[in-house]
């Protein structure tokens, strides 16, 4: 079984600052030399499915997010979730209330009329499916560039500013567009792939690449991640939370949810429950208390439904159960 020990969750923390930190700035933060920061990375990455994932803001790119629920036959829901992992256009799927539920986040650019089929057409026709509803992802409060805390409270705060990418000022350039697609899903597949791999996705110059990317970096608009078994930073059950919140509370509420450890993301959404979280619990005891003596004494939640995460499918971009070791890339 892989464990990590706290030099692991520095660099966890260290990707989670700057996902394309060089091995040799990460080194001389953690103390360390650049060969064991090397050889950890590529431990974590073959055995602890460790990801760096790159992906644009949802209030700043072109596209929309939908946040869908599907009602599934026990036999045919598996079957459904690796189908719709295996589309460029989806996110987070997971596996919820016994295996008969799947929540996933379809990512469409506006207008897109391939989005509205998947949504209308396509996935309420698929064999096994019983029920479809799809919202709106209108804001988000944690998540995002924002990390799950329990990934991200190892490094001192004089560390964190070591390592957090400075860009310059002031910012040129446009904002992230439907050019830059190619870029964002290469990024998706490998956050920390080199200029030479980005080139030849885009068909831009590698000097292109790095300009472009340093221009959207500077503005805010694209994000690094970190993937990683939440296993080994204690976590073994995990819960959707479908909150409903008057709309005069919703930004009270989500700011205040946004604060708690034991949450990965909160989101508003169109819908009854528009307010949705993901907790993170080291057993079922702990999400207990935590529902018991934290949310419930949110004022303002008028209705709760909790939906155990029972597998996840596909993180982002990343198929869970296919996690192959990809091509040393250039920024190690």
């Amino acid at each position: 079984m892989t464990t990590i020990d706290e030099l692991d969750r520095g660099i966890v923390h260290a990707l989670h600052v700057d996902g394309r930190a060089p091995f040799s700035r990460i080194a001389k933060v953690l103390g360390v030399s650049n060969q064991t920061v090397a050889r950890r990375y590529r431990r974590l990455r073959t055995e602890a499915g460790l990801r760096v994932v790159g992906s644009s803001h949802l209030e700043h790119d072109n596209h929309t997010r939908w946040l869908v629920r599907l009602g599934a036959t026990t036999a045919a829901a598996r079957t459904v979730a690796q189908s719709l992992a295996r589309r460029s256009d989806t996110s987070w799927i997971k596996l919820l209330s016994g295996g008969t539920e799947i929540l996933l986040i379809v990512r469409t650019a506006r207008p897109n009329d391939e989005a509205q089929s998947l949504l209308l057409q396509q996935i309420p026709r698929a064999a096994g499916v019983t029920t479809v509803s799809a919202h709106y992802v209108l804001h988000t409060y944690l998540g995002g560039p924002t990390p799950w805390r329990g990934q991200a409270a190892t490094l001192t705060d004089h560390q964190q500013r070591q390592l957090a990418p400075a860009h310059a000022r002031p910012v040129s350039g446009h904002a992230v567009s439907a050019a830059d697609d190619a870029l964002l899903t290469a990024l998706q597949a490998d956050g920390r792939a080199g200029l030479p791999q980005l080139a030849a996705a885009t068909g831009w110059s590698a000097a292109t690449v790095a300009r472009r990317l340093a221009e959207l970096r500077a503005r805010e608009e694209v994000f690094f991640d970190v993937k990683i078994d939440e296993a080994l930073f204690g976590v073994t059950v995990q819960a959707l939370l479908w909150m409903s919140v008057p709309p005069g509370l919703l930004d009270r509420v989500g700011a205040d949810l946004a604060r708690h450890p034991e949450l990965a993301f909160v989101l508003a959404t169109t819908g009854p429950s528009n307010l949705v979280a993901q907790a993170m619990c080291a057993d079922p005891a702990a999400l207990h208390r935590y529902l018991t003596t934290r949310l419930g004494r949110i004022d303002g939640i008028t209705a709760l439904e909790v939906t155990p995460v029972l597998v996840t499918v596909k993180a982002a971009g990343h198929l869970s159960t296919e996690l192959p070791r990809g091509p040393r890339s250039t920024t190690e």
